[in-house]
């Protein structure tokens, strides 16, 4: 039986559905409100069945969620989330994703090679794009190799603020300003510059 518990954020309302699965609880999925589309609408379509409930651990994911979006420093353990809901290759996204750091960025295509699939940006983000635990696995830590952001379930404006509020900088064209990525080292005379492209 699926539960659900609905947070107020500073980014609307995120839900939260789970259940318990060998006595333990574990999270289903977190969705995140959109321009248009809060999280309690998206909650009764896709889970109508769903009972209000918490627990001592949800109730513990759920506050850290909060100070997750709030711009504390905080990481979710990726084993309140149920993976077994994920094919084995989104899987490997997701963990991959999960181990980019706080204040770290890294490309679709970097992810894709890092796991062995070399021509595999599209997959990657089609994973990240359906990502079942965003703010879990902080799949905003994500962009595209030319430095713009692509997309987000939350929307880029959510998508900015989560990476600014991690020291991300930006430039003038709404590009991440960084010098290196996670999962590759640039070189110095080919890190990005906003000047140059």
């Amino acid at each position: 039986m699926n539960r659900k518990i609905i947070k107020p954020t500073l980014f609307g309302s995120v839900g939260i559905v789970w259940t318990v699965l060998n006595d333990n609880p574990k999270i289903a999925r977190v969705l995140l409100s959109k321009p248009g589309l809060p999280a309690e609408d998206q909650m009764i379509r896709a889970y109508p069945d769903s009972q209000v409930s918490s627990c001592k651990e949800i109730d513990g994911v759920a506050a850290a969620i909060i100070g997750f979006l709030e711009g504390e420093d905080i990481a979710i353990p990726l084993n309140t989330a149920d993976l077994d809901l994920c094919s084995a290759f989104q899987q490997s996204v997701l963990r991959a994703e999960h181990r980019i750091p706080r204040g770290s960025v890294s490309t679709y295509r970097l992810i894709a090679a890092h796991l062995g699939k070399q021509n595999g940006a599209r997959a990657v983000g089609n994973a990240l794009a359906s990502n079942p635990f965003p703010l879990i696995v902080p799949c905003h830590r994500a962009i595209r190799s030319d430095h713009h952001l692509g997309g987000y379930q939350g929307g880029l404006a959510m998508k900015r603020s989560l990476l600014e509020k991690e020291g991300i900088r930006f430039d003038a064209s709404e590009r991440v300003v960084c010098a290196e990525f996670h999962y590759q080292r640039i070189k110095s005379d080919h890190a990005f510059h906003p000047m140059n492209g």
